[in-house]
């Protein structure tokens, strides 16, 4: 009955909405996608190819890619974690500590929208501007120095890999980004256990306990699956045949401070997009996929385990009683709906930890298409 359950429910996100002929370009590039599983958008002037993934690849693990040569993506993006990273924020090649936690780079092909707290970032390609140029915070602090940088990869290995992803060897950010975006939008994780039972019928994928678990994730109970639905475990999700445009957005009763904005100062989320003052405290609802790795939790990093991510959403959202952060966000005016609070005995908590781990694809974290080509020759 389960898995009828999801199998119908699979059906209905594929056949929402009106059928996306593939292009040329999206023929050509094998996405490795369990059968009937729909294909990411891919923009037009940047489509997919075996070649540009690799070179983006490439660019990902190179810490020449930063200005001071200290730092690559992949500095804050670790591969055995999900490509996030086990700190509570990042911090930047100039050594800035960012006021975010780095987010995992798991099917990011599918979100809707790439960042924290900015609903109008919906392409990796822009994204991917971020890190590379932004001066607040600084990350890769490339602004100033492109010059120099381009320098650096202008050498016999960076041409080879340049004309075989454009069919010609120049090396300029265009393409930089170009690359890097189509590597990211490769990192894709569809092989977990949750996934050998509900789409490729395992029975004995899932243990009993990881069983119970997901039956209470998908239950009206916990409402869990209401923010972190869908194949790809979050509502921030598109793709060929999705149409709904949700906000994917939401304050979780992480805060709830004296004063004007009711959230830290230093990160008051949406609402530094919107301006809109029912933005305050709001995030994006990250993929709960490989969640086990990604520790710690939150936007801010401000939640340690997953057993605590359990019992803040069980409390309806998190009472500070002193320090500087004091109040009781379970009072936020502005906490979504779905963060009600609820009641789990010990086994059921463990039940419902024990199926988020169940979330974790081994074969995601260990490919070696994704891992750092510059150890290969080592």
């Amino acid at each position: 009955m389960i898995k009828k359950f999801f199998t119908i429910i699979f059906g209905i996100v594929l056949i929402f909405g009106c059928d996306k002929a593939p292009t040329d370009n999206e023929n050509k590039y094998n996405w490795d996608f369990p059968q009937g599983f729909p294909k990411p958008f891919v923009p037009a002037d940047n489509p997919m190819s075996t070649e540009k993934v690799e070179l983006g690849r490439f660019l990902f693990y190179d810490t020449q890619l930063s200005a001071n040569g200290s730092q690559s993506c992949a500095s804050c993006h670790l591969q055995n974690r999900a490509f996030s990273e086990p700190i509570t924020t990042s911090v930047g090649s100039s050594g800035q500590i960012h006021r975010r936690n780095a987010q995992a780079l798991v099917n990011v092909a599918f979100n809707h929208s790439l960042t924290w707290a900015n609903d109008e970032i919906d392409t990796l390609e822009r994204q991917i501007l971020l890190p590379l140029f932004g001066e607040q915070p600084i990350e890769m602090g490339v602004g100033g120095h492109e010059d120099e940088i381009l320098e650096r990869l202008n050498n016999t290995q960076y041409k080879a890999l340049f004309l075989s992803a454009f069919g010609d060897d120049e090396i300029n950010f265009d393409r930089i980004v170009k690359a890097l975006a189509s590597f990211t939008r490769s990192l894709v994780s569809l092989d977990s256990p949750f996934d050998q039972y509900a789409y490729q019928m395992k029975d004995d994928a899932l243990s009993e306990s990881q069983l119970r678990g997901m039956n209470m994730f998908f239950s009206e109970k916990l409402e869990c699956h209401h923010c972190h639905g869908g194949f790809n475990f979050t509502q921030s999700t598109t793709h060929e045949k999705q149409q709904l445009d949700l906000r994917a957005f939401h304050n979780t009763g992480l805060y709830y401070l004296a004063g004007e904005y009711s959230y830290p100062k230093l990160d008051t989320g949406l609402f530094e997009a919107t301006a809109k003052p029912q933005d305050v405290g709001r995030f994006r609802t990250p993929t709960l996929r490989n969640v086990e790795l990604t520790a710690p939790y939150m936007h801010d990093g401000s939640i340690a385990t997953l057993s605590e991510v359990v019992d803040f959403y069980a409390a309806g959202g998190r009472h500070i009683k002193t320090g500087e952060f004091v109040g009781d966000g379970r009072e936020n005016p502005f906490k979504s709906q779905f963060v009600k609070g609820f009641e789990l005995d010990a086994q059921q908590k463990t039940d419902l930890v024990a199926f988020l781990e169940a979330l974790t694809d081994s074969e995601f974290i260990n490919n070696p298409k994704h891992a750092n080509p510059f150890l290969e020759k080592r």
